[in-house]
């Protein structure tokens, strides 16, 4: 007996949609990246994009555990001599609670073409509404 491999042609996709609310932000986070690559799916192939699309309502009221709201930072750099940027946790939470998300999904994901190709499959929302209805999602369970 030999081992299925999926094909990329034969790739159902499904939408779901997750609600972070009074969720820990990395739980929601790992369960979005399994299913953004397919590995929920029995036919999960590691070389094949097999990942389904993501929607995640209610990001703003994500949580995040012990003392990350005041320890944890977010990084980015300009590339000129001096350009680091910092910007805190509970700043980014008040003001860009879907670049929060998405940052902690995009770490969780592979650094190549697969994940490039399911991180854009990720809709983040940071209150109750999103506008992906026409493709009846189904909401998952974290």
């Amino acid at each position: 007996m030999s081992t299925f491999m999926q094909k990329k042609e034969a790739v159902v996709r499904k939408w779901y949609v997750l609600d972070a609310a009074n969720k820990p932000m990395g739980k929601t986070a790992v369960a979005a990246a399994d299913l953004l690559r397919g590995k929920n799916e029995p036919e999960f192939t590691p070389h094949v994009d097999c990942g389904n699309f993501v929607i995640i309502v209610n990001a703003d009221k994500a949580v995040l555990t012990g003392k990350k709201m005041e320890q944890k930072y977010y990084y980015r750099h300009s590339g000129y001599i001096g350009g680091l940027k910092a910007v805190q946790a509970k700043t980014m939470m008040a003001t860009k609670p879907e670049r929060a998300m998405e940052l902690a999904v995009k770490g969780m994901l592979p650094k190549n073409q697969l994940g490039d190709a399911a991180f854009r499959r990720l809709k983040v929302y940071a209150g109750e509404a999103h506008k992906h209805e026409a493709q009846k999602p189904e909401a998952y369970e974290i």
